[in-house]
């Protein structure tokens, strides 16, 4: 499947989400994404209809189990880069940032090679 960037960063987000709470609401990510609420409602709806994401009768949204592998290999890729700039000197927020950029767009090649320089390293 062929999923744009932002639908990537709302997955990883809700994942992000709830590893806080069990429980994730469309107001709970426009609130951590700083996006209005009818533009989350139309992505989580678009996500749905990809098959990405459920939502209950309550509003609450759970992952399919195809929407909670990408958004478990999106969270991996940026946890990955901003370890991997940090241990290069880079602040943390710098890190952080870059990080969030490249996790979309590096490709698996790269990344992979970029693991396993830090496994080496451990």
């Amino acid at each position: 499947m062929d999923l744009h960037e932002s639908g990537e960063m709302y997955l990883e987000t809700i994942l992000m989400l709830k590893k806080k709470n069990e429980y994730v609401r469309s107001i709970d990510v426009a609130h951590e994404m700083n996006f209005s609420k009818p533009s989350v409602s139309r992505a989580i709806k678009l996500l749905k209809e990809s098959k990405l994401l459920t939502v209950d009768q309550k509003g609450y949204i759970d992952f399919t189990d195809d929407g909670r592998k990408i958004a478990e290999k999106v969270y991996n890729r940026h946890t990955t880069l901003t370890h991997f700039f940090v241990g290069l000197g880079v602040s943390e927020k710098q890190a952080e940032d870059d990080a969030c950029r490249l996790e979309h767009i590096i490709s698996e090649e790269s990344y992979t090679c970029i693991k396993k320089y830090l496994s080496k390293q451990s």
